[in-house]
């Protein structure tokens, strides 16, 4: 069942919050890459995607960000995107300062938010009407 769940997961990213900025996301599977968003209708410049879904106890590590990196090497990348539903060691991070590579790290909030704000993967649960007074229906008119 987490094998299922966790491509479930990877497979939403082709209609969540990648798709919803305008990108086309293709999933793929190779070593250390999920998916590529192609900024450009020719696919001339991709970004690369990595998804971990991990527990909140459990932090992506420095070898997993190398990994990922290495990959981009390995594909002619100059860009990529790791997301976990956790969140990122130091020396994940730290990492990161040393490559040229540009990555960027979205980690559970940062996805929670990203979820919320376009409405992917949620529910509204209940709305609220505020209201205040109408100063014109007291005008005297």
């Amino acid at each position: 069942m987490a094998g299922r769940c966790c491509a479930r997961w990877r497979s939403s990213l082709e209609r969540g919050p990648f798709a919803c900025y305008g990108f086309p996301v293709r999933q793929r599977v190779v070593s250390g890459i999920d998916g590529i968003i192609h900024e450009d209708a020719l696919g001339l410049d991709a970004v690369y995607i990595q998804a971990k879904r991990y527990g909140a106890d459990a932090k992506v590590g420095r070898p997993a960000m190398q990994q990922f990196v290495s990959s981009l090497t390995g594909e002619g990348a100059t860009k990529g995107v790791f997301v976990t539903t956790s969140d990122f060691s130091r020396e994940a991070r730290d990492y990161l300062n040393r490559v040229q590579h540009r990555v960027v790290l979205i980690n559970g909030a940062e996805l929670a938010r990203q979820m919320i704000r376009y409405e992917v993967g949620v529910r509204a649960r209940a709305a609220y009407v505020l209201r205040g007074v109408d100063e014109d229906y007291f005008s005297e008119e």
